[in-house]
């Protein structure tokens, strides 16, 4: 097994990067290895460094509503530190509990509020990251409105750690609502969910999370048919407001403060669940406009499940075949997709970013500008960088 590093500074994962450099060593970088299944496997790498003793809160100004933490720092952890000034960070993703900062950002993870809070891509302002040359490089800053530099940070969102180690990352963060509410509504069919679901994106309500699970996927949280789910976040008023609402759209199902929580895990946890329970499972993910939402759950016939407010859709598959059909299917479409979580017997058998896009050359000079020996994390962008 390669030897693991645990660096305990900036300094120090820089001087650890630049030595395998000048030595040509192939290596891997990752944070708390909690999606190891997610993307493509690194090959080749003779050592490992982890940025997970990278914990420290380096700033944070409540006023400001900014803070910068280490990149091995938790998301539950940052979290909890956000909570104690009623503010927080809504990256939502599986494995969030055990998740690193800079995990979640060098994978771009996001959940079920991304349609009102935004993606990594909105909610980092600065960051520092670590190049083989053994340089940190300093990019943002700790103010909401300084953009200065961050389009090199916005490279690293995504990237995951195949061009530099992410040292540190500087957020924006959001006040925590006063109150929240999550109704769910069983449809029989999924043109009348969708309708639903059209006419509380265009009304005035603006909720949080607008998901949709497909007849197999409620099945499993003991629940039958097409299951709208709608987040509202605000005060107390918003949510009576939207309790009125909701006495036109049927069969409604308000969720207790208990009951949310449990909802959101569940959803939340399906993936890692999944893949424990299945060898060779895959988790594919689709992205299209929201009006082929409809098409694309569709012509899933397992578990599958919408972000149906920001045009984003993830079946579950036990059997790499299975995953590879509807990842296809997609693609004729015209929709991007990729393998996004994988197990270790069905990546050999899987394409898993089948068609990268036009924009995949200027990544691939990316990352020649970054790491022209192709040395760090090797495959790591779903097999293709």
């Amino acid at each position: 097994m390669p030897e693991i590093l645990y660096p305990a500074t900036g300094d120090e994962l820089r001087r650890a990067l630049l030595a395998a450099a000048m030595s040509k060593q192939q290596l891997e970088v990752f944070g708390g290895d909690s999606k190891r299944l997610m993307a493509g496997a690194v090959s080749g790498a003779g050592l490992r460094i982890s940025t997970s003793a990278l914990r420290g809160l380096l700033q944070y100004e409540p006023k400001d509503l900014t803070v910068s933490v280490e990149a091995g720092m938790t998301l539950a952890h940052l979290n909890r530190e956000l909570a104690r000034n009623n503010q927080m960070l809504p990256l939502d993703g599986p494995w969030s509990e055990t998740a690193t900062v800079g995990g979640i950002v060098a994978a771009n993870i996001s959940g079920h509020r991304r349609r009102l809070y935004g993606t990594a891509r909105d909610l980092v302002i600065g960051m520092k990251f670590a190049t083989l040359e053994g340089k940190i490089v300093e990019t943002g800053g700790m103010v909401v409105k300084n953009v200065a530099g961050l389009d090199m940070a916005k490279m690293m969102i995504g990237s995951f750690g195949t061009l530099a180690a992410i040292v540190s990352v500087n957020f924006k963060v959001l006040p925590r609502p006063t109150a929240a509410r999550t109704f769910l509504i069983s449809f029989d069919d999924i043109q009348a969910a969708m309708a639903l679901r059209d006419q509380t994106i265009r009304g005035y309500l603006n909720p949080v999370a607008v998901d949709l699970l497909n007849p197999v996927l409620a099945a499993q949280l003991s629940m039958k048919g097409y299951v709208l789910a709608l987040l509202f976040n605000g005060n107390q008023q918003v949510i009576e407001r939207v309790r009125r609402e909701a006495a036109a759209w049927g069969s409604v199902r308000e969720l207790s403060v208990e009951e949310e929580a449990r909802f959101w895990h569940s959803l939340e946890s399906l993936t890692p669940r999944h893949l424990e329970k299945f060898r060779d499972g895959a988790v594919v993910r689709l992205s299209c406009t929201l009006s082929a939402c409809t098409q694309a759950m569709e012509s899933a016939d397992a578990a599958c499940h919408a972000h149906a407010g920001s045009g984003v859709v993830r079946s579950w598959f036990s059997r790499p075949e299975a995953a590879a059909r509807w990842l296809a299917q997609g693609l004729k479409r015209g929709f991007k997709g990729v393998v996004e979580y994988s197990g270790e017997g069905a990546r050999q058998n899987l394409s898993l970013w089948p068609e990268p896009g036009g924009d995949f050359a200027i990544m691939k000079r990316i990352k020649q500008m970054f790491d022209p020996e192709g040395l760090l994390n090797r495959g790591r962008l779903y097999g293709q960088i």
